[in-house]
């Protein structure tokens, strides 16, 4: 069994759905899912400033007009209300297939 299916019954959102961050407004897809906080300390201490727990899922998201992506503790997201495509330069390099709603994965990149 892959790490998606091991987390796919604890964690709320799966590797393509779209999300919503709660405290920053963003939209994004979920590239994969930790069933708990995989990070160091120090980016914890300096980036989780909300003191989110480390032990529940935390998702790596590719964010919507952005080069970027993050790492969100699973209290921080909620269902995105608008699940139309997402714009992020990994999606358009054949990572991920949009089709209605959400994304399917083409290839692994973590």
């Amino acid at each position: 069994m892959d790490d998606a299916g091991a987390t796919s019954s604890t964690a709320l959102f799966e590797i393509g759905q779209i999300v919503h961050h709660r405290l920053f407004d963003y939209r994004g897809v979920v590239l994969d899912v930790d069933p708990d906080f995989q990070g160091g300390e120090e980016w914890y201490e300096q980036m989780a400033r909300s003191r989110p727990p480390k032990d529940q899922p935390w998702y790596h998201v590719l964010v919507d007009q952005s080069d970027n992506y993050t790492y969100v503790a699973e209290r921080n997201l909620e269902p995105a209300s608008d699940v139309g495509p997402i714009n992020h330069h990994l999606l358009e390099e054949g990572l991920m297939r949009y089709e209605n709603g959400r994304y399917r994965v083409e290839r692994k990149l973590i």
